[in-house]
């Protein structure tokens, strides 16, 4: 019975090649290279339409690099913020009407960080206090507000955990005046699915929030919970957490949801296998369809890694249940064996093995109703997707070339970041894949008939990745700019990437 089961879900479900949907292509214009590789000198992008500028955040410099795209084919720097005036680094810009602000941690990150003010031309006007380690950080549709995704990440001892939180900074009465408001998870009635797993932590200190889209008409906002496999949701004038909505899980074994498992086999193996993955989404947006908000999210995943405390696990090092369907033959098959688990969810009945195997991630953008409910998954489309455009390539990391399957054991492509964009009445959402690279677009006019676009890689596979020569290496953010607000009337991708320290402005045609 076991062979039976086994031979059934290693089946590997055939379908036929997604090609480009006509009507829409991508095109680099130009190019810039902050000057670092493998040290997060380009994360995070905004964008300013009054000076025709795009402010950068580079991990390296610890700096906001203002950078000119007045002629997009020709993006220069023009000056830069040194936020180490103001704290330790910065985690994320956004802009609103010639208004920049930034979210800054603290040493230690621990400790609360700051959200700084400056003018569009980078002179400082205030800053205030938030959460530990704001992470992310966004204005509302109508600049009065500024949320920040604070995610109070514990010590690598696991010693200090601080609380996760999500800040409101009120800017009605004036930048100079603005009040904080910042709310934690003490006292929130979680769902019981809802991952709550820190050596010694409270259920307030687990949540880690991690990125917020805020509803077109501003009046609620939606916040990943990484880590946690969960979404906030917040009442933004009320100033209040309203819910934690559980995402549950993604089955592997079902048709349509296939994936490569292992990188040892030597193959693209895109296969059902009885796996379950938490899609643990990092970036998030929101659209309206009429009156109805969805929310769109890059399922990318995280383990929590600490010299204190790992749920790290390896598919043949971790005791699985001597009762799990076919296991003889999963730890003397290749294609699985090595798969990264999680060690921190599985043990149905207590006994210290795993009853059921966990994944990062789900390898996948989706779609969600306000209320949680999911409307649509990409599936197994990124990595039959990427095997297509890329067959020798496969499944490659993202801080060296000749990787071919290196991560098909541990999260695939890693989707990140997505941004959306309103082209001729239709909306498109731009997802990132941090690992193989490049950008997936896919028309979501419609959340319940949503159709593959086309993928664009702007990567040279036979560069040197640390001389520089392998173009864009690990996309971080995306910034969508309308044709109304670019400086050459065409709608523009703005790419920040993370490995190779480029930022990488496409016209979208």
């Amino acid at each position: 019975m076991k062979k039976t089961i086994l031979l059934l879900i290693l089946i590997v479900v055939l379908s036929a090649p997604l090609h480009a949907q006509d009507g829409l292509t991508l095109t680099v214009l130009g190019s810039f290279n902050h000057g670092a590789y493998d040290e997060g000198a380009a994360e995070i992008a905004a964008y300013d339409a009054a000076s025709k500028t795009v402010y950068v955040v580079n991990g390296d410099s610890k700096t906001i690099d203002l950078l000119d795209i007045s002629d997009p084919a020709a993006p220069a720097l023009k000056s830069q913020i040194d936020v180490t005036a103001y704290g330790d680094s910065a985690n994320s810009v956004a802009v609103y009407d010639g208004l920049v602000a930034v979210a800054i941690e603290a040493d230690p990150k621990q400790e609360p960080g700051l959200v700084g003010f400056f003018n569009a031309d980078g002179s400082f006007i205030s800053s205030v206090p938030v959460g530990a380690l704001p992470d992310m950080l966004t204005f509302t549709p109508d600049g009065s507000k500024v949320l920040t995704a604070d995610e109070g990440e514990p010590s690598d001892d696991y010693t200090v955990d601080p609380l996760g939180s999500v800040s409101i900074i009120d800017l009605s009465g004036g930048v100079e005046n603005a009040a904080v408001s910042t709310l934690t998870f003490e006292g929130i009635e979680l769902d019981p699915t809802i991952r709550v797993y820190g050596p010694g932590a409270s259920a307030a200190q687990d949540i880690e929030p991690e990125h917020i889209a805020v509803s077109p008409d501003g009046s609620t906002a939606y916040v990943t919970l990484q880590e946690n496999n969960a979404l906030a949701v917040i009442d933004i004038n009320a100033g209040a957490i309203v819910s934690v909505i559980p995402l549950g899980f993604k089955d592997h074994s079902q048709p349509g949801n296939e994936l490569d498992a292992g990188k040892d086999d030597g193959v693209v193996n895109i296969a059902s296998w009885p796996l379950l993955g938490m899609y643990q989404p990092d970036g998030i947006a929101a659209y309206n369809v009429g009156d109805a908000l969805y929310l769109v999210t890059a399922n990318e995943g995280d383990t929590r890694e600490y010299d204190g405390y790992s749920e790290e696990g390896e598919l043949g090092e971790t005791p699985v249940d001597e009762d799990f369907p076919g296991l003889a033959d999963l730890l003397t098959e290749d294609a699985i064996l090595g798969l990264e688990i999680v060690t921190s969810i599985g043990d149905t009945d207590g006994d210290g093995d795993l009853d059921q195997l966990y994944l990062p991630g789900a390898r996948s953008f989706s779609i969600w109703a306000s209320d949680g409910t999911l409307v649509f998954d990409s599936g197994a489309d990124f990595e039959r997707i990427t095997a297509e455009a890329f067959p020798d390539d496969f499944n490659s990391t993202n801080d060296e070339n000749g990787d071919f399957d290196g991560r098909s054991d541990n999260k695939g492509p890693e989707p990140e970041g997505v941004a959306l964009g309103e082209i001729n009445g239709r909306m498109y959402a731009f997802i990132g894949l941090e690992r193989i690279g490049g950008v997936m677009v896919y028309d979501i006019t419609d959340p319940m008939a949503v159709s593959y676009v086309t993928y664009v890689n702007n990567r040279d596979f036979s560069g040197d990745a640390e001389a520089g020569t392998a173009g864009d290496l690990g996309p971080e953010g995306l910034l969508f700019i309308p044709a109304a607000t670019s400086p050459n009337g065409a709608n523009l991708l703005v790419v920040t990437n993370e490995i190779s320290g480029t930022t990488t402005i496409y016209e979208i045609q």
